[in-house]
């Protein structure tokens, strides 16, 4: 009975960090540029920002000066998503394809901001730079909010 319970909670152990590690985003994706809160912050005025999370997280605090751009991701959370399912709109984003995007969501573990980020480099956009650590990573360095 011991190494039932034992080999049950290692079993439970390993589904719960390949869980984990399943839903994490990638660390990078070729045409996209992994940027910090840091970085963001030194480059706002000369960005724009775009907040892919839900409309009422936007509503409620958002990085200043960034714009909503909800990215509805209905698709598993991989890198070879199905962009069928999921639902954005590319005319929130600039007609000019060199613009200096910057999009975020809740973190390394919300597929929003990446998803869109792969969209906008498919779509062409040159300058795409993504802030994998989101709004947490933002609001962790203390800047400010809106």
């Amino acid at each position: 009975m011991k190494k039932i319970l034992i080999l049950l909670a290692a079993l439970s152990v390993m589904l719960i960090a390949g869980h984990a590690l399943a839903t994490d985003t990638p660390t990078s994706y070729e045409g996209i540029t992994v940027v910090n809160a840091d970085w963001v912050k030194e480059n706002l005025g000369k960005v724009t920002v775009f907040d892919a999370r839900k409309k009422g997280e936007y509503v409620e605090q958002h990085i200043p000066g960034a714009i909503s751009a909800y990215y509805n991701d209905k698709s598993e959370k991989k890198l070879d998503f199905d962009v069928s399912q999921d639902e954005w709109d590319i005319k929130k984003y600039p007609a000019d394809k060199n613009a200096n995007i910057v999009i975020y969501c809740n973190g390394p573990q919300c597929w929003k901001s990446f998803k869109t980020s792969i969209m906008l480099v498919k779509a062409g956009y040159t300058h795409v730079h993504w802030l994998r650590d989101g709004f947490p990573g933002w609001v962790d360095k203390g800047y400010p909010t809106e």
